[in-house]
Order: structure tokens, then sequence, then C-alpha cells
């Protein structure tokens, strides 16, 4: 009995590595590529964005940008402190934040594994919540400032070999220790709920009652969300079980957005209100979006 779990869950396991492992290797050393050669340039175009008079509209490249940057948040904090010292508007800089947390070049390719749509859906929800960050904060941030940098200074940089080659391979090394654990513990976690969860009930829960599963993704975001890369696997097997493409959204907006990683980063530049407001506004626009998708799409 124990040796015919383990060779259904071998099997599992073998399938799901097939399938997404090849996104995983190319998100690494893609994302290794931005951080090597593209990261300067990327700070470089946000830094000129501040002699340019676009009002409001500065979100807009702000948070485009903010998906292009291939930095945790304990990275990009200190690099818009600086900016913010040099006089960049703060509802540009909390739209970059937020479509940082929300994705990144590793995680853009990663996400490819989920298909056309949900890919789309992914780099869409987080432009969008990004520009209504930055205008979520101009209208919170007349009187007084949003953030606290005071505590920040600029990080160092690790990319500094002076060999690129042997730099991009030690990038590579980093992103791979960063994300590798967690990629292996999602493709076990989809394997065991493959064999263990019956397929209707989870199509019950996620996808017929959609409301619900949207307000169900909500919650699961919170505590399961560890690494982009581990939620992969999972949210393929989920889609392919009938979870909504809102409930999936949702999932992708509120699950790095509440990341504990990300929010002791963040605590650290926001005082006790503004993290609350913080937490409500992510809360908000993540059941929202995820309502709307599955108004407009038919998954």
């Amino acid at each position: 009995m124990i040796k015919r779990e383990f060779i259904y869950i071998w099997y599992y396991l073998t399938v799901l590595l097939e399938q997404i492992a090849p996104y995983w290797i190319m998100g690494v050393v893609i994302g290794s590529v931005v951080s090597v050669f593209g990261k300067s340039k990327i700070n470089n175009i946000l830094g000129r964005l501040t002699n340019l008079k676009m009002g409001i509209l500065g979100v807009i490249p702000a948070s485009l940008l903010g998906i292009a940057s291939p930095l945790c948040m304990y990275g990009t904090i200190p690099i818009v402190a600086s900016f913010a010292k040099k006089g960049m508007r703060e509802d540009w800089l909390a739209a970059f934040m937020m479509s940082s947390i929300l994705l990144n070049p590793q995680l853009l390719i990663f996400s490819g594994a989920l298909g056309p749509k949900v890919f789309t859906l992914r780099i869409v929800s987080s432009i969008l919540t990004g520009i209504l960050a930055g205008i979520f904060v101009f209208f919170f941030s007349r009187d007084k400032s949003f953030f606290e940098f005071s505590v920040f200074s600029e990080s160092s940089n690790r990319d500094i070999h002076p060999n690129l080659p042997i730099r991009l391979i030690k990038n590579i090394w980093r992103n791979i220790k960063a994300t590798g654990i967690y990629f292996l513990i999602g493709i076990v976690l989809t394997a065991l709920f493959q064999r263990y969860v019956p397929n209707d009930a989870f199509s019950d829960l996620f996808g017929k009652q959609k409301g619900f599963g949207i307000l169900m993704a909500a919650t699961l975001g919170v505590p399961l969300y560890v690494c982009g890369g581990g939620t992969i696997p999972l949210l393929l097997d989920w889609l392919n079980r009938g979870m909504s493409m809102g409930a999936a959204t949702t999932f992708m907006v509120i699950g790095p957005a509440t990341k504990i990683t990300n929010l002791g980063a963040l605590k650290i530049i926001f005082n006790t209100g503004n993290f609350f407001l913080y937490l409500l506004f992510v809360a908000v626009i993540s059941i929202l979006t995820g309502i709307f998708v599955d108004l407009i799409f038919v998954s």
C-alpha cells in the first residue's frame, strides 16, 4: 500500500517537474540577466522620471518600471528612499514599489507555465494595482508624507565581480538558492493535492461558487504565499481543477502583497496607521480585481 502511494506521488512529481521546471530555469536565468545587466538602467530611467512634469500620470511608467525591477523589497526600498530624497513624488514611488512587490522578471517567466490567459491577467493586474496604489497615495499624502524613509540608505550592490560571466553565474546561483527550495516544496504540495484532494470538492470550493472562491483565495493567499515560484505548481493544479480566473487573480495579488518578508520591509517605512491602510488597500483591490475578472472572463 505504501509503495503504491509512493509510486502515485512520484508520478505526479515527475509530470509536474516536466511541465514547470523549464519555466523555473528560464526565470532564474533571465531574472539574473536583468539583475546583472539591466538593474542600473532601470534605476536610471526611474531617476530621470523626476525631471519630467507628468503629474499623477507618472504612476503609469513608474508601475511599469516596478515590474521590470529584479530586486526584492528589502533591495527596492533603499533605492526608492534615495529617489525620495531627490524629490521624486510619493505617488510615483508607491506605484513603483507596489508593482515591484507583485511581479518581477523572474516571476514573470515562471508564470508562463500558467497559460497565456493567466499570464496576461498577472501582468495587467500587477500594473493596474501599482497605478491604483500611486493614486491612493496621491490622495492620502497631500498634507503630509505617506512614507518614512529616514532609516534607509541605499543598499550595496552584490553584483560587483569584474568578470561579467562570473558575475552572472554568481547571481544565478543566488537565485537558485533563494527560490529552489520553495519551488520543490510547491511541487511536492501540488502532488499531494492531486493525489488526496478530490477534484469535485475543489471545484465546488473555488469554481462553482465564484464569490466565495475569491474570498477563499484571498484568505489562503496570506499564509500559503512564501515564494512566487513555489506557488506556480499549486496555481496550475488549482486552475486545472476548476479554480476560477478571478480567484486565481486574487491569489496572485494578495499573496505577494502580504508575504511576510515584504510586510516586514514595508512596516519599516509605514507608521501603524498607514500600514493598516496598505493592508486594507491590498485586501479590497485583490477581491475587487477577482470579482471583475470573473465578470469579464469565462474561466
